[in-house]
C-alpha cells in the first residue's frame, strides 16, 4: 500500500512537471508576443492580447503590469492608475507598479502623491535606482512649486528667483551637438 501511494505520488509529480513544461513555453510566448506588439507601438492589439490572457489568468502580475504600461501608452492614465493601484494592493512587495503609478501621478502634477508612492517603491527595494531618480525629479518639482509660492507671497525677495531658475533648468532640454 505504501509503495503504491509512493508510485502514485511520483506519477502525479511527473505529470505536474510535464504540465508545467508545456504551459511555461506558451506563457513565455504570450509575454514575448505582447512585448513585441508593444515595441511595434501596436498598443490596441497588445491590449487585446493581454485582456485575453488575463481572462484565464487574472492574477498574473507580469501581464497585469504590462496592461498598465499599455494603457499609459494608449493615453488612458486613469485606467493605468487603476491597474497599477490594484497591483500595489495585490503585490505590495513589487516596486515597479509603485514606480509607474508615481510617474502617472507626477504627469498629472500630483507631486505629493508621486513622492509617497516612490517612497513605497524604495521601501520595497532600496536598490531600485529608477525610483530614486524619479523621486529626485519629484523633489525638484516640489521645490519649484514651493519657490513659486514663496515668490507669490514675497515678490520682493531677491533670493527666490535664482533658486526657482535652478529648478527650471533641471528639466530644460539639452541642446544637441552637431558634428
Amino acid at each position: 500500500m505504501k509503495h503504491a501511494r509512493s508510485v502514485t505520488l511520483k506519477s502525479i509529480r511527473w505529470l505536474a512537471l510535464l504540465g508545467a513544461l508545456v504551459v511555461l513555453p506558451s506563457q513565455a510566448d504570450e509575454y514575448a508576443d505582447t512585448n513585441q506588439l508593444v515595441r511595434a507601438n501596436k498598443f490596441t492589439e497588445a491590449l487585446a492580447k493581454v485582456d485575453s490572457y488575463l481572462a484565464d489568468k487574472p492574477a498574473d502580475p507580469q501581464m497585469r503590469f504590462l496592461k498598465g504600461v499599455i494603457q499609459r501608452n494608449l493615453g488612458k492614465p486613469a485606467e493605468a492608475i487603476n491597474t497599477f493601484t490594484l497591483l500595489t494592493q495585490d503585490y505590495p512587495e513589487l516596486p515597479e507598479p509603485y514606480n509607474n503609478l508615481a510617474v502617472l501621478y507626477a504627469g498629472q502634477g500630483q507631486y505629493d502623491k508621486a513622492r509617497v508612492t516612490l517612497e513605497m517603491a524604495i521601501r520595497t527595494n532600496p536598490n531600485y535606482a529608477t525610483a530614486h531618480e524619479n523621486l529626485g525629479d519629484v523633489y525638484v518639482r516640489l521645490a519649484s512649486q514651493a519657490y513659486n509660492k514663496a515668490l507669490l507671497l514675497d515678490s520682493g525677495n531677491t533670493a527666490i528667483p535664482p533658486k526657482l531658475n535652478l529648478t527650471l533648468e533641471v528639466f530644460k532640454p539639452k541642446p544637441t551637438s552637431k558634428k
